[in-house]
């Protein structure tokens, strides 16, 4: 890795400990240091767990589909959650014990947004001979088609439920259970031992199919279980702290903006790093200047989507400039 690379890592790992120690003793009074730590440090954790899964599930897709500006969100994965989520407390009941108990309602997300995405999306990539054009049609369409039965459901569900599902909807990193902050990280360590070998082949896959053929990779094969991981990333962090629209294409395109390398090594650390300053600067706004009023979400939909316009009015052709 050259030595400028690293220099702006370290650079970018300091902004990111600073955000993350403004975060966690910005306006705490000292007799109450210890509770104060107790109420965010919950709070941090589930911002570095959500910044890795999303930043690294986002640019090892975005290799996969060789396009920067598409990321699973983009997809639909978060409508896909919606739904589900709606689903589970339609049928089940918001008393039922898979809704009420943490875990088991984390357990059932995840297994149901990656067994249903895995589906979905592996047909898609491989019917369309993964063309980009029409993987962004086919997302919006079932972005669409997700939304509109989440809101049948929701207009034909009791209003009690609803109300206690809506809070569920939008991603928080508040009232984050202890039991899924051990589990969810369980996950994502256990599917990159899987991935290890997969994921050495990252440097070569993002010269095309054709070089990485020649270079002795099988890469259907390959792409097939990277996909895999990246569907179980996003899932763990969408069912840990809720969807986060846009938050793996900011990442991702600074990463790759302040680290003109193809490395995937630092480009996934740079990717991660940023999405942990993003997150804990965006919570300290949320909690010292609007007081809770506007979740981080809400911030980082509005400029996500502005940027990804941005990023649409560079590209020339489908490909980014």
């Amino acid at each position: 890795m050259p030595k400028s690379i690293k220099i702006k890592l370290c650079w970018l790992l300091l902004c990111a400990v600073l955000a993350c120690a403004g975060f966690m003793f910005a306006a705490v009074n000292p007799k109450f240091l210890h509770f104060a730590l107790s109420l965010r440090l919950p709070t941090l954790c589930a911002i570095l767990i959500s910044a890795f899964a999303i930043g690294a599930a986002s640019l090892v897709f975005q290799t996969l589909v060789q396009n920067n500006i598409l990321t699973p969100c983009l997809l639909g994965m978060n409508s896909l959650y919606l739904l589900l989520h709606t689903v589970l407390v339609f049928t089940a009941g918001l008393g039922s014990f898979i809704v009420t108990n943490p875990t088991l309602a984390f357990g059932a997300d995840l297994l149901l947004m990656a067994l249903t995405a895995v589906f979905l999306y592996s047909y898609i990539f491989k019917k369309t001979r993964y063309n980009v054009l029409y993987v962004m049609l086919i997302g919006t369409v079932l972005t669409t088609f997700f939304t509109s039965l989440q809101n049948t459901l929701v207009r034909i569900m009791d209003p009690a439920d609803y109300d206690a599902l809506l809070n569920t909807l939008t991603a928080s990193f508040s009232h984050v259970n202890s039991e899924i902050l051990i589990a969810a990280p369980i996950v994502l360590l256990l599917t990159a031992l899987w991935l290890r070998r997969d994921l050495q082949s990252l440097d070569a896959m993002s010269l095309g199919r054709s070089v990485a053929i020649n270079l002795g990779i099988n890469y259907d094969q390959t792409l097939r279980r990277l996909l895999l991981g990246v569907t179980l990333y996003i899932a763990v962090a969408t069912a840990l702290v809720g969807p986060l629209s846009f938050m793996g294409l900011i990442t991702t395109n600074l990463a790759r903006a302040l680290l003109p390398t193809f490395r995937h090594t630092a480009l996934i650390s740079g990717s991660v790093l940023f999405g942990v300053l993003i997150l804990a600067a965006g919570e300290l706004l949320t909690e010292h200047i609007f007081v809770f009023a506007v979740p981080v979400s809400v911030f980082i939909t509005v400029f996500g989507g502005a940027y990804f316009l941005y990023l649409i009015l560079r590209t020339s052709g489908g490909r980014h400039a």
